[in-house]
């Protein structure tokens, strides 16, 4: 018997070319599209304009992928709601649904895991189990707007996982989630974010897509990026901003790096001063992060006054740089922990049972 085909990873044309073979109109792909790309079914039985014979026909056929919700934190500070999401393999993920005055974001996984091996990230400890579809790219929103009857607007691919190491999936994906027929959401509301894939980046860059690009810089030279981050062996700080400077030349779009603030590692005055030099007269925004704790590294967050004095010398280089307001503190929102916690859980019981 072979293997059922991933429906929601089809856009329209080629929805309609396929059930054109089984002998379907326009107007039943159509009508399914809605489906799963507006409507978020996990099922075929929840497409009741169909009849009972053509659900179980494309059953047969075709499987549905879905994020179920396995586990769901609501934070009492600011309404922030993260989830932990299974797949049909029993394979988990996170997305992190945050409100903000425009409107609800969402931030979702790329991949299960993550192999790039930043030294304060949660989400690579384990390394990469395997690559995300467009359709379980997908259906984090759609679960998570199912679940609380929102409408998302903005999209952030920066939970686990590293997009541009996902290229194919994440690029159909993003044809997807923008498709006037699907969800509709604008490109201009889509952050991509990456660690400094260089190749994909001048890939994408060929692409002229009006997504942001988010590079996570975290450092302003080679010595302590190597450090904390093993992709730049491959591709080191000036490499990755001479790709970054076409890619906004290009474009016109601007650059934004995400920049960890590490008390003692990356925080210093000649560090901004370093890093204010290298991106002077650049299309770019600086998003600086207080990093988050995770209790596997002996990382912790810049001070207060740090942060401050960073931002101000930045700003003396004709940097434009802010600082990322935090949310969902009460439940750990930052990706990666929450699966952690309960692979941990999962593996006691494996023990005691």
């Amino acid at each position: 018997m072979s293997e059922k085909r991933d429906i929601k990873s089809y856009n329209l044309i080629e929805l309609q070319q396929t059930l054109a073979q089984m002998g379907l109109p326009k107007f039943r792909a159509a009508q399914i599209y809605k489906w799963l790309q507006v409507q978020g079914v996990t099922s075929f039985d929840e497409m009741t304009n169909l009849s009972k014979d053509l659900r179980k026909s494309l059953s047969e056929i075709f499987l549905i992928r879905s994020a179920k919700i396995e586990r769901k934190l609501v934070s009492d500070i600011d309404d922030t709601v993260k989830y932990l999401f299974s797949l049909c393999d029993g394979e988990t993920v996170e997305s992190v649904l945050m409100k903000y005055k425009y409107g609800y974001s969402i931030c979702v996984s790329t991949q299960v895991g993550c192999k790039m091996g930043c030294k304060f990230c949660a989400s690579t400890l384990n390394g990469c189990v395997r690559n995300l579809t467009a359709s379980e790219i997908l259906s984090q929103i759609h679960a998570a707007a199912n679940d609380t009857g929102v409408r998302i607007s903005h999209v952030v691919l920066m939970g686990m996982g590293e997009p541009l190491d996902n290229y194919e999936n994440v690029m159909r994906f993003l044809e997807l989630v923008s498709d006037d027929n699907g969800l509709n959401i604008s490109a201009r509301n889509i952050s991509l974010s990456t660690c400094g894939i260089v190749p994909k980046i001048k890939e994408l860059e060929q692409k002229r897509l009006q997504i942001t690009l988010s590079v996570s810089l975290h450092a302003p030279n080679d010595a302590i990026r190597s450090a904390i981050m093993p992709v730049n062996h491959k591709w080191n700080v000036d490499t990755l901003l001479a790709a970054c400077r076409s890619y906004a030349a290009t474009t016109s779009r601007r650059i934004s790096f995400e920049y960890a603030m590490i008390a003692g590692v990356n925080d210093s005055d000649a560090c901004a001063k370093e890093l204010g030099q290298k991106l002077k007269g650049m299309l770019a925004h600086v998003n600086l992060i207080p990093v988050n704790n995770v209790k596997e590294n002996s990382f912790h967050k810049s001070g207060k006054s740090r942060i401050e004095a960073f931002t101000e010398i930045l700003k003396t280089y004709g940097v434009n740089a802010t600082v990322r307001r935090t949310l969902g503190a009460d439940i750990n929102a930052s990706c990666g922990q929450l699966r952690r916690s309960a692979a941990e859980v999962g593996a006691d019981k494996e023990v005691s049972s």
